[in-house]
């Protein structure tokens, strides 16, 4: 005998479980299906352990998106205010940091805790460790197949994530619904992720591995972020390659303002006068760390000589390469340290009020699989939220 339930989501993520949460608050019934052990696995691990939920500034501008207005409607109907009104509900401690990003105080298990209370309706069931092999449309809904068991519901909600993290459990499944019923996808890339860099780039600067530096990077189409860059083995991380990253298309340049700070230019002017002697590498040094000068030095970038041989032109020429250093990445990690996935659904197939297919009544896609994705600093887990219970009021 076949099982009924209203709403059958797949995924028990962030989106999944606040979608569930919703839905079941209606009085539907629903069944939250995973292929993993445990709920919120993401959740878990994201934020060092202490789970990055939202940002106090939440606008459309923290998302790509290939329509930039759709997620306007969802941020607007489920705002971090109404999440941090959850938080607060269920006694949660948490933390402001750096741009408005707040993090649980003590352990980003209290957001799956919360998640799961929320859940805690005699409507909502879970099954873990469940696969789903086959879904067929019906008249009065859909029909899957849950393991061995065969189950029939009129609601249809996807929520399995993107490819980021793939030793967490990421599948190209839902994808794999969208195209079974005809919906487009965006070609999907690693987005959040640190760059690799060519070989003789990667040798230079990798004994530099630890050192972190503020900096301004600009992408080739304009998009600046201001933040920590780290130097590490393979390349480039911190939170400003993570940022551009997901503006970045492979064989582009990203240009870096080494000394966003400073004005160089009047510093080694100011420096020239008051000690001629002085090396540019010790002067350099002042402002930035010594083996950074002494690798660009190395590699024929910069000549070592005192500050008196220094004329104008040679003091624009240094100061144009410091505020616009230029490195072309290799690549990106990929998907195995990526913390988001670029692409996805398209969602001129999605209706944005509500996250159903426009074709497909009763099929709905909420957080990562769909074709859009947030900054760093806990758009991505806004999302989650905003999207999942926008598609929870109707489904």
């Amino acid at each position: 005998m076949a099982e009924q339930f209203d709403v059958v989501i797949i995924g028990a993520g962030a989106a999944g479980l606040m979608c569930a949460a919703e839905a079941g608050k209606r009085g539907r019934s629903v069944l939250v299906v995973d292929h993993g052990k445990k709920p919120g696995r993401k959740i878990l691990i994201s934020g060092g352990g202490r789970c990055n939920f939202t940002n106090y500034d939440v606008a459309a501008n923290n998302y790509v998106c290939r329509n930039p207005h759709f997620v306007k409607s969802a941020l607007s109907q489920y705002t971090q205010w109404d999440f941090l009104a959850m938080v607060g509900k269920h006694e949660i401690a948490f933390e402001e940091r750096d741009h408005g990003q707040l993090f649980c105080l003590d352990s980003a298990k209290d957001i799956v805790k919360m998640l799961l209370a929320e859940c805690d309706l005699p409507t909502v069931s879970q099954r873990y460790q469940a696969d789903v092999h086959a879904i067929t449309k019906t008249e009065t809904g859909f029909t899957l197949k849950v393991n061995t068991d065969t189950i029939h519901c009129q609601s249809l909600v996807v929520a399995t994530g993107g490819l980021s993290m793939p030793k967490l459990g990421a599948t190209p499944f839902g994808y794999q619904i969208a195209e079974q019923f005809g919906l487009k996808r965006i070609p999907t890339t690693a987005g959040l992720v640190p760059f690799t860099l060519h070989k003789e780039d990667k040798e230079a600067f990798a004994e530099l591995s630890g050192i972190a530096i503020p900096v301004v990077v600009d992408a080739q189409d304009g998009t600046s972020f201001k933040e920590n860059l780290l130097f590490t083995h393979r390349g480039l991380s911190g939170p400003v390659v993570l940022q551009i990253s997901s503006y970045w298309t492979p064989g582009q340049k990203v240009t870096v303002d080494l000394l966003p700070n400073d004005d160089l230019a009047e510093t080694l002017a100011a420096m020239r006068e008051a000690h001629p002697n002085q090396s540019l590498k010790n002067s350099l040094s002042r402002l930035l760390p010594k083996r950074l000068i002494e690798v660009l030095i190395a590699r024929g970038d910069l000549e070592d000589k005192p500050l008196k041989q220094l004329n104008p032109k040679d003091i624009t020429v240094l100061a144009d390469y410091f505020h616009r250093w230029s490195i072309a990445p290799n690549g990106t990690e990929g998907y195995r340290t990526a913390e988001v996935t670029l692409g996805g659904v398209d969602t001129d197939e999605l209706s944005s009020k509500t996250m159903e297919a426009k074709q497909v009544s009763g099929l709905y896609f909420v957080g990562e699989v769909m074709d859009v994705s947030g900054w760093l600093g806990g758009y991505n887990f806004q999302w989650a939220w905003s999207s999942g219970y926008v598609a929870g009021q109707y489904a």
